[in-house]
């Protein structure tokens, strides 16, 4: 597969602190893909390392085949063409719209610049906005002038720094699916950085979890759900409780609800001291059943309630439950577990 950024085993220091520890992963033309992570994991580090504003101890980064960091090069970030969509859009409170996305258009004529810009606002849906400062625009609409004006030197890749997380969350989604679309049309390669699992999903092909400067996992959002790849990405991502057990001798786990089987089988050995994880859709009610929980706490999400069980051994469950069947906080009921998946890791 063709390769238009590649991330080659790059470690950076900040004053001998290891911030990336050989990180690797790659974007093809047109991919558009996001590094997600708790703060101080090295995503943003990451991100400035490929837009040049921070120069890699170790390892190299390339894009379209050239050399722009490592093996004794170092190409200025000006010359990366790399477009760049900053936390607080860094916009120029004096200038307007029009003439914030004009700003890095000096190689154009005059006309060549009008109509850039042009386009650029009317791709954002911002054309009628061209005369306003920004302080007469929504902080949703001041994100979408920087997001044209790092679109309109037409950059070979575009670079996303926490773009939404000043937006309130519905308006961070919304923006992000409509960023990714016209990005799609322009079929322009992007990497957001974000702590934002839900403004990632919306966002991205592919996610890459990043933890203590490594990356975790680099997968279809789908995939980080269902086939984590290690105990780290399945807390992370979504929601869950984790059972201790200890792993059979048949593919199955034996934990304090009773057993779980796995039809693919499990890599422990008997008797290996692991954890089950549980999404809230793989806890059901079973009025018959014998593993009894008492609800702790009740939270309303959208179409469904999200209830806080616990296990005689006051160990904790999420359940995500319809409304036909409200439960009251203090009510005991009868639970059965059944996982898609068994999703277990060596504690």
């Amino acid at each position: 597969m063709e390769k238009l950024l590649e991330f080659d085993s790059v470690s950076l220091d900040y004053a001998g602190r290891p911030v990336l520890a050989g990180m690797s992963f790659s974007l093809a033309p047109g991919e558009i893909a996001c590094l997600l992570g708790a703060s101080g994991c090295g995503k943003t580090s990451a991100l400035r390392c490929i837009a040049g504003f921070e120069t890699p101890s170790a390892g190299a980064i390339r894009l379209g085949g050239e050399t722009m960091a490592g093996e004794g090069v170092k190409v200025p970030a000006h010359r990366r063409r790399v477009g760049m969509v900053f936390q607080d859009h860094a916009l120029f409170p004096h200038l307007t719209a029009a003439e914030n996305v004009a700003f890095g258009l000096s190689a154009l004529s005059r006309a060549g610049r009008r109509e850039r810009v042009s386009e650029a606002l009317a791709l954002v849906g911002l054309g009628e906005e061209a005369g306003r400062y920004p302080h007469q625009l929504s902080g949703g609409q001041q994100q979408r002038v920087a997001l044209a004006r790092a679109l309109a030197p037409r950059p070979r890749l575009l670079a996303l720094d926490e773009p939404f997380s000043n937006l309130d969350a519905e308006l961070r989604e919304r923006l992000a699916r409509e960023v990714r679309d016209v990005l799609k049309r322009l079929g322009i390669a992007a990497l957001m950085v974000t702590h934002d699992q839900h403004e990632a999903f919306a966002f991205a092909d592919t996610v890459g979890v990043m933890h203590g400067g490594r990356l975790q996992q680099w997968d279809a959002p789908e995939a980080l759900y269902r086939s984590p790849a290690s105990r780290y990405v399945a807390g992370f991502i979504g929601q869950g409780a984790f059972l201790p057990g200890r792993a059979g001798d048949d593919g199955s786990v034996m934990l304090e609800t009773g057993a779980l089987r796995s039809e693919s089988g499990l890599p422990f050995r008997p008797g290996a001291e692991v954890e089950v994880l549980l999404r809230p859709d793989e806890v059901k009610l079973e009025p018959r059943s014998a593993l009894q929980a008492r609800v702790l706490e009740r939270m309303l999400r959208g179409s469904v309630c999200h209830y806080v069980l616990a296990l005689p051994s006051g160990r904790r469950l999420l359940a995500e439950l319809s409304y036909e069947h409200p439960l009251a906080v203090g009510e005991r009921v009868g639970i059965k577990l059944q996982p898609k998946r068994l999703l277990a890791f060596s504690a």
